[in-house]
This record gives structure tokens, C-alpha cells and sequence, in this order.
């Protein structure tokens, strides 16, 4: 029988090991020890795309991201709720993160109006009008039954003038302490979004804003939203290490294997993407050498594994002339296994990363990644 006073508390966050700014940790949720710096797989609509959740785990997926806004839309959080919550839902029974749906909103840019109060928008389905504010974004969050809940904020384009980032700034902070109050799920660990759009004063400014809100986490939001990614690699570094060194630090929606080894070395924990999978429905396949299209011609009568270095099932089982066949067939297959390597490659990556910080190789693991993804 488990003695369940010698539980970890959930929240509990420890940090293993730093090289640098870099950082090994484990953080506790009610489903299970998340170990970072760790990918997280994108499930927008309560399903990681090609992918059974069991397939997921044998690949080395830790936590799967909801999207608030679109199971809001369908198939609600009330019919969740009833069938027990999105774990059962799924049937995921590993941590799930579950956005605040602000993102998704504020992308329907003319179907949308924005007030203090929170935000009315329209159903890309129908048309129906829907109201999101703080307070129904947590609801809704709780309602499913979310491991870590995304404040409510708002989530800037790509340039927006100096005015309305300290806007966006001031009513993403006001919209965070009502997030928090709006918190009764004492199972749900609430993160907090520092913006600043992509000037350094303003990120640090909104950076202490935000972390003066005692929360479980933190997150870096704004990024990936129009800007040449090198600004981001200038910024991270200046900001990333500067964040809470007790609570994790959550990147989101990126993005390249390159753009994670760049983060993970400016102090960031834990990443979020569709880029792996949204890819390999497209024949697109990251490796430890790089990006490949296997649909090219090249590949016609390769009979060698998408990666030599790969241990994922895909690579295990197929050939490149096969997997090649399939995407310019359009069969179904050509996703699912294009996707299961992707997915397995971008684990492996947090997975040897870890390894390297916790063996204090990191510089030397750091570097060999600069070299291999930078030259493709």
C-alpha cells in the first residue's frame, strides 16, 4: 500500500542540475513527475494529430497541451467534464497543459472584440458568439481537469508600437490576478505569461510585473508570432535566466531543434510546438543531421532509415524509399510514422539534453547541436 505522506506535493519543483543557465529539474503534477528541459506534444483538439496515446508514451511524450479555445467551441468542457475529465477523455493519463485560449482568439482579429472585461468572439464553425474573460478561461481550464492552467492574456502581434505593448502589457497583468482569484482547483498549477513584445525593456519590465503574482510557473508568451526568430535568439539569453530560478520557465509555441538548444542553454524548462507534427504530414523529417524532405527524388531507392541515428519505431521498421512512396501516395501511413519519428526525435533531444546537464557535458552537447542543425 502506498504511504501517501511520503507523496511529493504537487507544485513541488527541483532543480537537479545547472550548467551555465542551463537547468535539469523535475516539476511534480497530480498525473506524474514532469523532468525537464522536456517537449511538450501539441494535442489542440484533445488528440496529438497521427498519434494514439499510447504511442505517445512509447515515444517518450511526457505532457500533451489542450487548446482551451477549440475544445470550448466542441465539444464543450460541460461533456468533458461529465465523460470525467480530458485525462479520461483521451485516455492520457500523463500530465496535460491546457492554454487559456487567448492566442486562438486574438488571432480571429475582425470576429473578435476586445473590453476590459475579457474578450467576445465569434466561432470560426458557425458563427455563434462566445465570451472569454479570465474567469470563464479558468472555469473552462478546471472544467477539464488541466495539471497546468495558462493564465489569461493577451497575446500581441508582429510589430505592434511601444503604445500598445504597454497596453497589452497593463491588462495582461490585471488579467492575471483575476486569473489567480478565480483559481478553486487546488489539483491545477497556475503559470503566468510574461509579454513585452520583443524590446528588451519591456520584456524585463513585464517580466517583474508578472512574477511579483506568486504563481507555481512562468511563462515566456509573444514569441513565434511574426518576428524573424534571430530576435528571439538575441533576447532569450537577456531574459530566460531572469525569470523565478525556483519555478519552472515555459516557452511557448516554440520550435526548431535549434531554437530549443538556444533556449535550454538561456535557462528555459519546457516547450511547446505543432511544428514536428504539422511537418510530417508533409513528408518533412528532422534528424541529428539536420531537415530532410523525403519526398525527394533522391530518396527513391534509399533503403536506409530516415535517421541512422535514430532509435524510434519508424526508423526501426521503414526504409526511406518506402516512407517516401507512402507521402507521394497520400496514404495515411505516411503521417503516422512520419509523425511518430518527428515526435521522437524533438523527446530524444530533451531527453540527451537533460543527460548532458546532469552529466555536466552540456557546453560540449550544446555546441555539437549548434553545428549539426545550424549547417542544415
Amino acid at each position: 500500500m502506498t504511504d501517501l505522506s511520503q507523496a511529493v506535493p504537487v507544485g513541488t519543483f527541483k532543480l537537479d542540475a545547472e550548467v551555465g543557465h542551463a537547468r535539469a529539474a523535475r516539476l511534480q503534477t497530480a498525473h506524474g513527475e514532469i523532468q525537464t528541459p522536456v517537449f511538450m506534444a501539441v494535442g489542440t483538439k484533445a488528440t496529438v494529430k497521427a498519434m494514439t496515446p499510447e504511442e505517445l508514451k512509447f515515444s517518450g511524450c511526457q505532457v500533451v497541451l489542450g487548446n482551451t479555445y477549440h475544445l470550448h467551441i466542441r465539444p464543450g468542457e460541460a461533456l468533458i467534464k461529465k465523460m470525467g475529465g480530458l485525462h479520461k477523455f483521451m485516455n492520457w493519463h500523463g500530465p496535460i497543459l491546457t492554454d487559456s485560449g487567448g492566442f486562438q482568439v486574438f488571432s480571429l482579429a475582425g470576429l473578435r472584440k476586445l473590453t476590459e472585461e475579457g474578450v467576445e468572439f465569434r466561432s470560426h464553425i458557425d458563427g455563434n458568439k462566445h465570451f472569454l474573460s479570465p474567469e470563464t478561461s479558468m472555469q473552462i481550464q478546471m472544467d477539464l481537469g488541466s495539471d497546468i492552467i495558462m493564465a489569461f492574456d493577451e497575446c500581441l502581434k508582429h510589430p505592434s508600437t511601444e503604445e500598445e505593448i504597454r497596453t497589452s502589457m497593463a491588462l495582461t497583468l490585471r488579467w492575471l490576478q483575476r486569473s489567480k482569484d478565480a483559481m478553486t482547483r487546488k489539483e491545477s498549477l497556475l503559470f503566468g505569461i510574461v509579454q513585452g513584445g520583443l524590446r528588451l525593456d519591456l520584456r524585463l519590465q513585464s517580466l517583474e510585473e508578472i512574477t511579483s503574482v506568486d504563481l507555481p510557473g512562468y511563462a515566456l508568451g509573444g514569441f513565434s508570432v511574426g518576428e524573424p526568430i534571430e530576435l528571439m535568439h538575441r533576447l532569450l539569453p537577456d531574459v530566460a535566466h531572469k525569470m523565478p530560478r525556483n519555478k519552472p520557465r515555459y516557452l511557448m509555441g516554440v520550435g526548431t531543434p535549434l531554437d530549443l538548444i538556444v533556449a535550454v542553454d538561456s535557462g528555459i524548462d519546457m516547450f511547446d510546438c505543432v511544428l514536428p507534427t504539422r511537418v510530417a504530414r508533409n513528408g518533412t523529417i528532422y534528424t541529428w543531421n539536420g531537415k530532410l524532405s523525403i519526398k525527394r527524388a533522391e530518396f527513391r531507392e534509399d533503403p536506409g532509415p530516415l535517421d541512422p541515428e535514430c532509435d524510434c519505431y519508424t526508423c526501426k521498421h521503414y526504409s526511406r524509399a518506402y516512407l517516401r512512396h507512402l507521402i507521394l501516395c497520400d496514404e495515411i501511413l505516411a503521417s503516422r510514422l512520419n509523425t511518430i519519428h518527428n515526435l521522437h526525435f524533438f523527446f530524444a533531444l530533451m531527453r540527451k539534453a537533460r543527460a548532458a546537464i546532469l552529466d555536466g557535458s552540456w557546453e560540449t552537447f550544446r555546441n555539437d547541436c549548434y553545428r549539426r542543425f545550424t549547417a542544415s
